[in-house]
């Protein structure tokens, strides 16, 4: 990055590139300098513009975002016109002849020190062939006009597209976050940062909801104006079958309800899976065991129950299916008739 009345730079090599790198390498050169430049050139490097445009160019949102915080305007060249930054591309090329030529480095932050020690000592230190001046004295007549830095770094963060399930939740790393029940089935662009997670609608990009990282797989973040307003009924009767297993699946049916609300249905439906393949009093234990301790999740109860429990055989008898020989004797009986009509 070269400044471009003083032509001081900030010199850096790194072995690849990234959005989040570009910007890393941004807000360490705005460090260097002591403050940021009002504007910036650059050139249309997807890190930086995602569609070069002459009147209406697309920046890469991450950067943009960079940018507005440390309150830069940028200024993408038109495509195919590196000449447009001129200032840095001879300071590129003033960097390869004079550090970098005929060296050689163990490792890239020897290289890096060099190029900090170089940069100091000579290229600071020169009078420059343009303006006929010391870079330093210019610099230090410059320093006063950049920007102030903001007091805190920027704070990164991932860039996704998830679809809202009906139940009215986005999934993120094995973890749920409650989305407004008007996206159900659309899709949503996601932030996903360090410590917080935020929705935003993909046509606006208003900010929907924002929730803290979950710490845990299978936790869930949800919106108190996300929640249903009142549980269903057939919630309720569901929570009613379930209770007549035992105290523990009652207590455990019921601190579904209270934290999911409605779209505990389906969890619902699958604590009645569980009394169908085992004992019941299997199930009311491990459902006991999972309220007590505070737990509320149907994987834990399968887990629990898969290893402390045996699933039920299946069963010769049923009280509305007939046994096999019935049909049988239904299936000669139809058949000789047939052949006696013949």
């Amino acid at each position: 990055m070269t400044l471009g009345n003083s032509r001081h730079a900030f010199r850096k090599v790194v072995w690849k590139s990234s959005t989040e790198i570009w910007c890393r390498l941004h807000e360490e050169a705005f460090a260097y300098f002591g403050g940021a430049t009002h504007t910036i050139r650059l050139d249309n490097l997807k890190e930086g513009v995602l569609k070069p445009d002459i009147w209406d160019p697309q920046l890469n949102p991450l950067y943009a975002k960079l940018l507005e915080h440390y309150g830069v305007v940028a200024l993408p060249c038109r495509p195919y016109a590196p000449d447009l930054k001129g200032k840095v591309e001879s300071a590129i090329g003033y960097t390869q002849k004079t550090a970098l030529k005929g060296k050689r480095f163990e490792s890239l932050e020897d290289e890096n020190a060099h190029l900090a020690y170089w940069n100091e000592h000579c290229a600071a230190t020169r009078i420059h062939g343009t303006t006929k001046r010391q870079v330093r004295v210019m610099f230090e007549e410059e320093r006063p006009h950049l920007l102030p830095l903001p007091l805190t770094r920027f704070e990164y963060y991932h860039i996704c597209e998830r679809t809202v399930h009906f139940d009215g939740y986005i999934e993120v790393d094995s973890a749920y976050y409650s989305a407004p029940p008007r996206c159900v089935g659309s899709k949503v662009v996601v932030h996903i940062g360090r410590l917080w997670l935020r929705i935003l609608d993909p046509k606006t990009h208003e900010c929907l909801r924002e929730h803290t990282i979950a710490l845990q797989k299978g936790q869930r973040r949800t919106h108190e104006a996300d929640r249903p307003q009142q549980t269903p009924i057939k919630v309720e009767k569901l929570a009613a079958r379930i209770a007549g297993a035992g105290p523990g699946c009652q207590a455990f049916a019921q601190r579904l309800i209270d934290i999911r609300g409605a779209i505990a249905l389906r969890a619902l439906y699958g604590m009645l899976d569980l009394l169908r393949r085992y004992d019941p009093a299997a199930v009311d234990q491990a459902c006991a065991f999972a309220a007590t301790s505070g737990i509320c999740s149907l994987r834990f109860v399968r887990t629990y129950l898969a290893h402390h429990a045996r699933p039920l055989k299946l069963k010769n008898k049923h009280r509305i299916i007939p046994e096999i020989q019935t049909y049988t004797m239904h299936f000669a009986a139809l058949t000789q008739g047939a052949t006696h009509d013949h």
